[in-house]
């Protein structure tokens, strides 16, 4: 008995002294990659950080962030939860077939209220006297597909346009949800897939009255590299990754984009971002408060607004043929007030506010 004491002493002492050592010597990380986030640091030590017990609570965090072979530990934590205590779901993450989503719920209709009633105050302020024709979509998230055939518990869609639609009565909406199935989503990412977006673009052309104007003259370049989503890391799961593919056509490649953060102008594609964290932003960059598209090809001078997130990224190049300028404004990252001190927005013939359910439901990141 003494030796099996003095044996489960030993193990201790060791796991716990050797995990202490390699946290020492481990070097603290900045970014997760598979999470696509960044971790936390070592907190700041003072006295009232000290006292008011911030520190230990900053510390706590720290190390979770910070510990050796922490997404080793990671993928062990989501099996058991998945195969071995038979649990739906993983931090709100699961599995649905061969595909991963993210829970989105319960409804929250003050924020769907919310988005439409700020997207009134914008066509109010820009375009109601301006002649412009003023168009809105909602992009289903893969939630509208898994989850509730699955057993997971699913927000009310119905009554998600409902409340958009009444909150922007002033707008001529489009129904897109009839037009998306699951495949034509990543498997292991939150976005869809561009070359599979043929019957959207033919949906938003015919409620648009451009149909006459646009293309499906492309060609696929498919990217040899793995895509992982956003959802592989945060699933923590041995998937196979998906094919990341984009489409081009001389219209697209002579067009220019300026994007007004960084003062840079740079093409419909940003090839750079395809060795980066997220190669899913060589769609015009990725995250932009606002861009110009610039098409040479197109010389009646119509213009378009897209009002979007990062769904409308890989979408909205496809509609570049009908115009001969986009202008894209993403207000999760500008202040919509401060618009008009940066671009004017009184030209566009043709409007379109284009956001995914996921960002209708949590409009509070919209400024």
């Amino acid at each position: 008995m003494k030796i099996k004491n003095y044996v489960v002493t030993v193990c201790f002492l060791v796991f716990f002294l050797g995990g202490a050592l390699l946290c020492l010597l481990h070097s603290p990380q900045e970014y997760s990659t598979s999470e696509r986030r960044k971790l936390k640091q070592f907190p700041k030590i003072t006295t009232e950080t000290v006292l008011n017990t911030k520190f230990m609570s900053e510390f706590e965090t720290y190390t979770l962030d910070q510990f050796p072979f922490r997404d080793a530990f990671r993928t062990v934590k989501a099996i058991a939860h998945y195969y071995v205590f038979g649990q739906k779901d993983n931090n709100d993450v699961y599995l649905a077939g061969d595909s991963v989503s993210k829970l989105e719920y319960p409804l929250r209709p003050e924020l769907i209220t919310s988005a439409g009633q700020k997207f009134e105050t914008l066509y109010n302020t820009h375009f109601k006297d301006t002649g412009a024709n003023v168009f809105a979509a909602v992009i289903p998230d893969k939630n509208y597909f898994l989850a509730a055939q699955n057993g997971y518990p699913s927000i009310d869609y119905d009554e998600l346009l409902r409340l958009f639609r009444e909150s922007t009565p002033d707008f001529k909406h489009i129904d897109l949800f009839d037009a998306l199935t699951i495949d034509q989503y990543y498997r292991t990412d939150t976005h869809w897939k561009q070359e599979c977006l043929s019957g959207v673009v033919d949906v938003l052309a015919g409620g648009m009255n451009i149909a006459d104007r646009l293309t499906w003259d492309y060609v696929e370049n498919k990217v040899e590299a793995p895509f992982y989503g956003v959802y592989y890391g945060q699933a923590a799961l041995p998937m196979a990754p998906d094919t990341l593919t984009y489409l081009t056509n001389p219209i697209l490649d002579g067009c220019t984009v300026y994007n007004y953060e960084t003062g840079k102008t740079t093409g419909i594609y940003d090839m750079e971002q395809l060795t980066g964290d997220d190669p899913y932003e060589v769609f015009l960059s990725g995250a932009a408060a606002l861009l110009t598209i610039e098409n040479p090809a197109c010389t009646d001078g119509r213009e378009l607004v897209v009002f979007r997130d990062s769904f409308g990224s890989s979408i909205v190049p496809l509609l570049v043929p009908a115009y001969s300028k986009i202008t894209l404004v993403d207000i999760r990252y500008v202040d919509s007030t401060y618009l008009p001190n940066l671009v004017d927005l009184s030209t566009a013939d043709d409007v379109l506010f284009l956001y995914s359910a996921m960002v209708l439901n949590q409009s509070n990141m919209l400024k």
